[in-house]
């Protein structure tokens, strides 16, 4: 029999999936999604794993959390049983789960769940570089998509391209992500002096290998004194890039500030001239980055990743200018042309700001999920 479900307020969800303290990333998408959701009145509670051995219960953003123990991580994932027992516990109790993917240690949760309603996989990314894990993982991985009743794409690019999701179109929804507008700060002059009233080319994100960080350091040999190029972030590269800044005799000119704070991060957006995201696999499936940067209305420049989202997100001559991947002298032109070019700064700024109004707010991310929720209650 078909539910009847007009009151948003019957309708309760459980998101699963990746971990707490919320660093970014998929993580950050589940946290803005489910306050969103909260906030439009839907019930909505986070399954996740803990980065320690210590099961917590919480509020985050008036979202209610279970984050559970961790014994060990393993291929990037938080080994925490406690998550099978804590979703066998309380998952009867919600009209559906939503389980954000990769993440092999909720999908094995759900498989042990037991749970018989709906779910919706949201597919961040396919799993790229981690050949080992895919050979335990691939059977479970086709269970997850063969039990989903809607499978959600961030991209109409990265729906095209996945082969995996190729198999299941009748089921794709695409749905872009969303974030909040961080603070615009206007005084940026301490940031400013600090780097000499230099053109500022901020980067931001983990130091790993699909960054790319390496060829956009490489870049500031083809862009002159006036400029710097700041990257924020930590992560397992941090010395080879400081090796290799001081080996190319850059110091002067690329800087790596490691973790900065939410507060900072809004102060450098909104200092920079460009924001420039040099990622070369495509397992920068999206660039969540990239609309901070639109948000706060600066150019980017971004890479032409095939089958990734990213050139899609950053829509060349409107918000920015992609360039092919590991090629820092494209990298650097594309840079000194918005720069040098006022008439085009100004049309990449208000393109920037406009895309992101157009396509990537929280709130039409949450209102799209929050109508395949609907759709999904509603079938028999």
């Amino acid at each position: 029999m078909k539910k009847n479900r007009n009151d948003s307020e019957m309708i309760k969800v459980l998101q699963l999936g990746k971990f707490f303290p919320v660093k970014g990333g998929v993580e950050k998408v589940m946290f803005d999604l489910s306050s969103s959701l909260v906030e439009n009145g839907i019930s909505t509670e986070v399954l996740c794993a803990s980065k320690d051995r210590i099961n917590r219960y919480f509020l985050y953003d008036n979202v209610p959390v279970h984050a559970t123990s961790t014994w060990f991580r393993l291929f990037s994932t938080m080994i925490s049983p406690s998550m099978v027992l804590k979703i066998r516990k309380i998952s009867s109790k919600f009209d559906l789960i939503h389980i954000h993917h990769p993440d092999p240690m909720a999908a094995i949760s759900l498989f042990l769940s037991g749970y018989k309603g709906k779910v919706v996989l949201h597919w961040h990314s396919d799993i790229l570089r981690q050949k080992e894990l895919l050979i335990f993982f691939s059977p479970l991985q086709k269970w997850l998509l063969d039990r989903s009743d809607i499978i959600i794409a961030t991209s109409p690019i990265y729906a095209e391209h996945s082969t995996l999701l190729n198999h299941y179109k009748n089921k794709l929804r695409v749905v872009p992500i969303g974030i909040k507008q961080s603070n615009l700060i206007k005084n940026t002059e301490q940031i400013k002096l600090k780097y000499l009233n230099k053109k500022i080319i901020f980067s931001l994100g983990r130091l790993i290998y699909y960054k790319g960080f390496e060829y956009l350091i490489q870049a500031a040999h083809y862009l002159s004194n006036d400029y710097v190029i700041v990257i924020g972030g930590s992560g397992p590269l941090e010395t080879k890039l400081k090796d290799q800044i001081q080996n190319q005799s850059l110091n002067e000119k690329v800087f790596l500030i490691g973790q900065i704070s939410d507060e900072e991060v809004d102060q450098y957006f909104s200092a920079c001239n460009v924001f420039c995201l040099s990622s070369i696999e495509k397992t920068e499936a999206f660039g969540i980055v990239i609309l901070e940067a639109m948000a706060h209305s600066k150019p980017v420049v971004a890479t032409n990743i095939e089958g990734s989202g990213v050139p899609w997100v950053n829509q060349h001559g409107v918000s920015g200018l992609n360039v092919p991947p590991r090629d820092p002298k494209m990298i650097a032109e594309a840079i000194t042309d918005i720069c040098d070019d006022q008439n085009l700064y100004n049309k990449l700024s208000e393109g920037a700001i406009g895309r992101y109004e157009q396509l990537f707010t929280i709130k039409q991310m949450g209102t799209s999920i929050l109508n395949i929720y609907h759709e999904l209650i509603c079938r028999k």
